[in-house]
């Protein structure tokens, strides 16, 4: 998998959205075609999905794509900000 580099990193929520839903790596790479390791470079940081892939995230997470990626940092979860 090509690692993206810092201008091109996309941050996104893929972990928190599985975890909140109890949804396994392998059930989401099924869900969505893809080999179960793509679910963890993605959630890691180290490959950028191409706009198809994030939409159908989004879609299966049932949520707007922003809700899952951002071009900036999400805020951390309890922060006051």
């Amino acid at each position: 998998m090509p690692v993206s580099t810092d201008k091109e990193h996309v941050h996104n929520r893929i972990a928190v959205l599985r975890a909140e839903r109890g949804v396994s790596r392998r059930e989401l790479a099924t869900a969505l075609g893809v080999h179960y390791q793509t679910i963890g470079y993605l959630e890691r940081g180290e490959y950028s999905p191409s706009l198809y892939l994030a939409l159908r995230i989004a879609a299966y997470f049932e949520v707007p794509v922003e809700v899952v990626f951002s071009l900036a940092p999400f805020p951390r979860l309890g922060s006051t900000n």
